[in-house]
């Protein structure tokens, strides 16, 4: 499957350089009762092309928010960095190489 099709696949220690460099960020999108519909959905996409690396804060119980991180994902073609508690970390590159900002492979991150 292409990148386009399912988001940037990421190692173990990619993940932990995109946590680390989203933890002073503030969640950009919050999901709430109202699930996820098509205008939650655009303005995380939109939210992700940017930023490249955000935070959502989810609710509902534990197992719906990790169910809920990885449909976010799938859906925004973005890789799900990290779950901690009822914050989701999203990342997707930038389309244009000249606009990417964050290296997820870059041990500096």
């Amino acid at each position: 499957m292409s990148q386009e099709a399912s988001g940037p696949e990421l190692t173990g220690a990619q993940r932990k350089a995109l946590r680390r460099l989203a933890h002073p960020l503030r969640p950009v999108v919050q999901l709430g009762a109202g699930g996820l519909s098509g205008s939650v959905l655009d303005a995380i996409d939109r939210a992700l092309e940017d930023h490249e690396l955000i935070k959502l804060k989810l609710a509902g119980e534990r197992d719906e928010r990790s169910s809920l991180a990885a449909e976010v994902a799938a859906r925004t073609r973005s890789a799900l960095a990290g779950l901690v508690g009822r914050v989701a970390i999203l990342y997707r590159p930038a389309r244009d190489p000249e606009r990417r900002r964050i290296d997820p492979s870059d041990r500096k991150a």
